[in-house]
């Protein structure tokens, strides 16, 4: 084995051991999060669908907010749903399924569905206690909806479970 050989065969034996233990943080390319972001806008362009024409005038709103996603559902006063739409379904992943953004864009994607059927007034339910209640509920006044109330429908427990038995040591 000539020196140089060595001495590269000992630089890297040396830069596997400086790496070893240390987890490493992979940050996305511009071009990808560029990529991220068009899925997104174009899953909110697409709107929510409907397979029925609907003439409401006042329909109900029901937001569930948990720690790990949004989900938005359009029904009208009798409870049939007429559309609904998560951050899943418009291209959000993982973690940034919860944050108050991606709520925001579940509600303008039902908010351009709300415009499309004419709807005028909206009742909102409010369940959960993720970050993205307040957020949606935003999204719908500026997008010039007409909320008549809002309401938190959050279950609570009166006493909850019964708690463990006192241990005997």
């Amino acid at each position: 084995m000539s020196e140089r050989q060595s001495v590269l065969a000992e630089n890297h034996r040396l830069k596997q051991h400086n790496n070893m233990g240390k987890k490493r943080v992979i940050q996305k390319t511009e071009k990808e999060l560029l990529q991220e972001r068009e899925k997104v806008a174009s899953g909110v362009k697409k709107g929510a669908r409907s397979s029925k024409k609907i003439r409401v005038d006042e329909a109900r709103v029901h937001i569930f907010s948990s720690y790990n996603n949004t989900i938005i559902t359009l029904a009208n006063e009798q409870g049939d749903v007429l559309t609904w739409s998560c951050a899943g379904k418009i291209g959000f992943k993982g973690t940034k399924k919860a944050t108050p953004y991606a709520a925001s864009k579940v509600a303008e994607n039902i908010a351009l569905f709300i415009e499309k059927a004419g709807i005028k007034k909206i009742k909102v339910f409010v369940k959960g206690i993720g970050g993205g209640r307040e957020s949606a509920i935003r999204s719908f006044a500026t997008k010039g909806i007409e909320i008549t109330s809002i309401k938190d429908v959050t279950p609570i427990p009166h006493n909850g479970c019964k708690p463990p038995k006192p241990r005997r040591v």
